[in-house]
């Protein structure tokens, strides 16, 4: 595993990659922020993270870029289920947890399933801002949780609308 970190501006970002592909991007500091550092090489120059490195520098200065680099998060079945359905959120668009625990429970023919364990399969996102966790809000559209701060949540947003 190989480890880079890089400056955006809304703060420093840890990237993980197994080489090929992207496994995590945290806020330092963020809940959930990688602790595990076993076996971690140290290495800026890696394709991936000067790959991300850019798709962040478009992204931050509002320019809506696809997402082609490879992303490989590591999760339960469900997690993963739900982080699909992230990805499927569009630029500048959000859905609620409720939203997403309908979809799910669609797809599984079931009459409901749980917000709650939408929200912590959120929670649990290992890639932020590329898989965009903080698109999902809470009832109502209220900013609701976010891993690397509610007032990072609000920027992305605000960035994505254009305001």
């Amino acid at each position: 595993m190989f480890e880079s970190r890089i400056q955006t501006p809304l703060g420093e970002v840890r990237l993980r990659s197994d080489g090929k592909s992207l496994t995590g991007l945290w806020f330092v500091g963020q809940v959930n922020d990688a602790k595990d550092n076993h076996d971690l090489e140290i290495k800026d120059d890696l394709p991936i993270f000067r790959q991300v490195e850019r798709w962040l520098e478009n992204y931050f200065s509002g320019k809506q870029t696809a997402i082609t680099i490879l992303l490989q998060p590591k999760g339960t079945i469900f997690q993963e289920e739900v982080w699909k359905i992230l990805q499927e959120i569009p630029y500048g668009k959000t859905m609620t947890y409720g939203e997403i625990a309908q979809r799910i429970a669609k797809e599984k023919g079931v009459a409901t399933y749980s917000a709650q364990a939408v929200g912590q399969a959120v929670g649990k996102n290992p890639i932020s801002i590329l898989i965009p966790c903080h698109r999902v809000l809470g009832k109502n559209g209220t900013l609701t949780g976010y891993a690397g701060g509610v007032h990072r949540k609000e920027q992305l947003l605000k960035l994505e609308r254009g305001k």
